[in-house]
């Protein structure tokens, strides 16, 4: 007699969290492999899986130092699952589907609306084709720059592979290098055209590809949506800030641009207004930083790239429509409004929860880690930052984390790529309608 057995069900959210924990799950098994790094011995369960979580949600905080500990085929599985992460594993499942002729069913196109973070299905699978071009095409422009600047200081071949790593790291803002573990690019803090295609890589990389779309268009439709004049707006808004910030407290430090020219100066504090949101590359040392723009970069990190993108954080959209929800009450206005356009209340609900949800997180890891691992407190907040908001930027903390310290941040890198909010829905029993509402009553606020 057969068993029937019964077929499982899963909404959008609980696929992308599962399908996120399998790639995590198979880049583990194979950075364990011996072949994967130089000395031949298989990496601890422990380390691989901190690594792949790292790589897989983008971010770049590392136990062991990518150039020199991993072999080419160890790199090259980190640079794979930089990709698939950044891009999403749904992007890319489509994609391949795409290319083998198959219809998607009305369940692929909600489950890549949840992934892509879109209001509607409509042009999804159209946004999902434009996903591979802009990021190919993007991605081959860096590496090309890249590789033209290194040729003068490695040979060609090896300049065209760092090239080509830096460039699929940067743009998916991940945060890998392999100039040497905690250097980044120190050797090139002063270099026009190594900073200004990273800054470029990791802009680009940030903004969405929602906004590349929205801007591809542009010379047809000549306008923008407001999703991306809030994104381009608040974008330019937090580099401008941070720049300036940056500059203004690091001006005489020896220890970071102090010691530089003008030029130095420029370039290091643009890169390092830049990278916090969310790509994680430094061309300082940011154990020298004075604390006041340690916690720059704090905010910075926090705040993170925009929604659709292959950076996390809470978005930029997040900040700003929190921002405004704050300059209207103070204004005694009831809507938010951007370019003259009135935002739904749901909205801005879904803003303020997401904002509260990540700082509990973020301090609860923090208050958590701080009981486990002998390090000041502004050491450990910046690691938890750096993970959740799936940065990579680093004190120093990471390769000292005992076992629970590296199992707490590898889940906070998790949490920081699938979303607070999918992680919630995903763990929620289902939904149930509302059969009745209760009375409204009033509580004093302020």
């Amino acid at each position: 007699m057969a068993i029937a057995v019964p077929k499982l069900k899963f909404a959008p959210p609980q696929i992308l969290a599962i399908g996120y924990a399998a790639m995590v799950l198979i880049g583990t098994l194979l950075l364990m492999l011996p072949v994967s790094n130089t000395t031949g011995r298989p990496l601890p369960l422990i380390d691989a899986f901190f690594t792949a979580t790292s790589a897989v949600c983008v971010t770049g905080l590392v136990v062991v130092d990518t150039g020199s500990f991993f072999s080419g085929f160890g790199q090259s599985i980190i640079l794979v699952l930089i990709q698939i992460g950044g891009l999403g594993f749904m992007t890319l499942a489509t994609l391949l589907a795409l290319v083998l002729q198959r219809r998607l069913s009305l369940r692929d196109r909600l489950l890549l609306q949840e992934a892509m973070n879109q209001g509607s299905m409509e042009g999804i699978v159209r946004l999902i084709r434009r996903v591979l071009y802009y990021s190919l095409a993007i991605e081959a422009a860096g590496a090309l720059l890249f590789a033209s600047r290194m040729a003068f200081d490695m040979p060609l071949g090896r300049a065209l592979y760092f090239g080509l790593f830096h460039s699929i790291s940067f743009f998916n803002n991940a945060g890998f290098d392999l100039f040497g573990q905690f250097l980044g690019m120190a050797a090139y803090v002063d270099d026009p055209v190594m900073n200004l295609t990273a800054v470029g890589l990791i802009i680009l990389g940030g903004l969405g590809f929602v906004v590349l779309s929205d801007l591809a268009d542009f010379r047809r439709k000549k306008q923008l949506s407001l999703h991306s004049k809030v994104v381009l707006s608040t974008t330019g808004i937090l580099i401008a800030i941070g720049f300036a910030v940056f500059l203004m407290f690091e001006w005489g430090n020896p220890g970071t641009i102090g010691r530089l020219g003008l030029g130095g100066k420029f370039w290091g504090s643009l890169l390092q207004a830049v990278a916090p949101r969310t790509a994680g590359i430094n061309s300082v040392d940011l154990t020298t930083l004075h604390q006041a723009t340690q916690f720059l970069l704090l905010i910075l990190m926090f705040i993170g790239a925009s929604p659709g993108s292959t950076g996390g954080g809470v978005k930029t959209t997040t900040f700003a429509v929190t921002i405004g929800a704050m300059v209207a009450m103070m204004r005694g206005r009831d809507d938010v409004v951007f370019f003259r356009k009135r935002l739904a209340r749901e909205r801005i609900i879904k803003a303020l929860t997401i904002i509260l949800l990540s700082l509990a997180y973020v301090i609860g890891v923090a208050m958590m880690l701080s009981a486990t691992e002998d390090r000041d407190f502004m050491i450990i907040l910046f690691e938890t930052m750096s993970a959740f908001g799936t940065v990579g930027m680093t004190l120093g903390l990471t390769p000292d984390l005992s076992t629970f310290g590296k199992v707490v941040i590898a889940l906070s890198m998790f949490a920081g790529r699938v979303g607070l909010l999918t992680l919630v829905y995903a763990l929620k029993p289902k939904k149930t309608p509302e059969k009745y509402r209760y009375p409204e009553g009033k509580i004093i606020i302020g």
